[in-house]
């Protein structure tokens, strides 16, 4: 099979792929346009499972040279534009990749970068590649095995240095299963996804799963604040919006859901994060419609996971088969083994993580859950998300969902971390940001909500800080707040 061409194989020729900005690409022109670009990366030289790089903010552009490579057997790469210059440089190193598609104002820093890499991939430049593709001469997409690579996916560096994903042709045939079965979307929907196209998120459940229903996929050069997802979603008017519950309160905070409620979003998904119970009820309230929360990960791309009601369990997802990993203390949450379609195929030059993480066609998280009764599963966080405190079993997470609760409409951001303390015993910490204009509000809500708590689960430190250390693609960054504020509090 050959991945991009089974993703453009559904939509009707005149209908409307993409849509970013004032440009707009109906089925029957991205299907024309991804062969020559196929054609045009194999005259090049591109050979099967070389690498092509492509960095740069998210346009229809970047979507054709991604999916281009794809289709001429190369294996695509997405990168976050705004990678910082170490981490762009070990990208640049041990990808070993043939080509780096980007625009004109990253060549500078990348003719820079480049000059000190043996053997470095070559710059292809945006604006001269359009330019040249609409002479190329188009090519069939090369068929492949199943197995073999299509794409890799960077992680986003939350639990150490970021690992490139690799994914096989395979792992886009149940890319479309979550937005079919359990959204409901189809071929007649818009879907807007705030994040950028290098975060799994997107790139599987909005521009793969979009793709493959034959619906409209929204882009959206920008980076996403509260008031540029607010119009987009004005000027586009999706169906559907994919966020991150980071994103999901600052809209809330800035009277932004209504809004989008207004233009039409019937739809709403939250990913990236545990979705706090707190502002999934704001939501809903706000908009009339609560957002779906979905768990995935960079080694999956599609949905594993999800939660639609208010009980905060989650449900399988179509295809999917789990069970759960050996543990000595049966009371206490444990990994999962997922199998499933989607599942990558392991991990560029990280053997070790890989051997933690794969297995006999099976990927296991980092994080960790408890089975109920019922079939559905608790969401535990990470092994450094459960603090044994006076022989109990305590989340961090559940102490998050409760304050943040208790200070509803007075906080734009909440984080616990669990530390040591003086006397060596395990104790909670707490992060908040006040919303403008609401610290003194704030301060009191949340004082309150922690005298409310059980004992074992009261934060021992407070602090108020300006804004929470966050990954590009919205996800906290427990262990940078350890580094920043808990060296000398514990």
């Amino acid at each position: 099979m050959n991945a991009a061409a089974y993703l453009l194989a559904t939509g009707e020729a005149n209908a409307i792929a993409l849509e970013c900005g004032a440009e707009r690409l109906s089925y029957g022109e991205l299907r024309a346009a991804v062969g020559r670009a196929a054609g045009a990366w194999r005259a090049r030289g591109l050979e099967q499972g070389e690498r092509v790089l492509v960095f740069a903010p998210d346009s229809i552009a970047w979507i054709i040279a991604y999916l281009g490579t794809i289709g001429a057997g190369g294996v695509a790469v997405g990168l976050n534009s705004r990678l910082f210059e170490r981490e762009l440089t070990v990208v640049l190193s041990e990808s070993g990749a043939r080509f780096i598609w980007c625009n004109e104002s990253s060549r500078a820093l990348l003719e820079r970068l480049l000059a000190n890499i043996a053997d470095p991939p070559q710059l292809v430049i945006d604006a001269q590649w359009s330019a040249g593709l609409a002479d190329a001469a188009a090519i069939p997409a090369v068929e492949l095995p199943e197995d073999a690579m299509a794409m890799w996916i960077y992680t986003s560096g939350t639990t150490g240095v970021p690992k490139a994903v690799m994914h096989a042709q395979r792992n886009f045939i149940a890319y479309a299963d979550f937005a079919r079965e359990i959204l409901g979307l189809g071929a007649r929907d818009r879907i807007y996804a705030s994040s950028k196209l290098f975060f799994a998120a997107a790139l599987g459940n909005s521009l793969y799963a979009g793709l493959r229903l034959g619906a409209t996929v929204v882009l959206d050069s920008e980076w996403p604040t509260a008031e540029r997802v607010a119009e987009v979603v004005e000027r586009h008017r999706p169906t559907a919006l994919i966020s991150v519950p980071t994103l999901y309160l600052k809209m809330l905070r800035a009277g932004a859901a209504t809004r989008l409620a207004a233009a039409g979003v019937r739809c709403y998904v939250a990913g990236g994060e545990v979705l706090p119970a707190a502002v999934r009820r704001e939501w809903r309230e706000a908009t009339g419609v609560a957002p779906v929360s979905g768990y995935g990960a960079t080694e999956t791309v599609a949905i594993m996971f999800y939660c639609d009601d208010n009980s905060g369990m989650l449900k399988p997802s179509p295809r999917l088969e789990c069970r759960m990993r050996d543990g000595a203390d049966g009371a206490a949450p444990r990994r999962l083994w997922l199998r499933h379609p989607s599942v990558a195929l392991g991990y560029w030059q990280r053997p070790e993580a890989e051997r933690d993480s794969f297995a006999d066609g099976c990927f296991s998280p980092g994080d960790l859950f408890r089975r109920r009764d019922d079939g559905t599963l608790e969401f535990c966080g990470r092994d450094d998300d459960m603090l044994k405190i006076s022989g109990q079993w305590v989340s961090i997470l559940d102490v998050e969902q409760a304050l943040l609760a208790a200070s509803a409409g007075c906080v734009e951001g909440l984080a616990a971390v669990g530390f040591e303390n003086a006397e060596g015993l395990a104790s909670i910490a707490l992060f908040a940001v006040a919303a403008r204009g609401h610290e003194t509000q704030a301060s009191e809500r949340l004082d309150a909500g922690i005298v409310a708590l059980p004992k074992i689960k009261r934060p021992r430190l407070v602090k108020w800080v300006r804004e929470l250390p966050l990954t590009a693609t919205g996800k906290l960054q427990r262990r940078k707040l350890k580094d920043l504020y808990l060296g000398s509090a514990a």
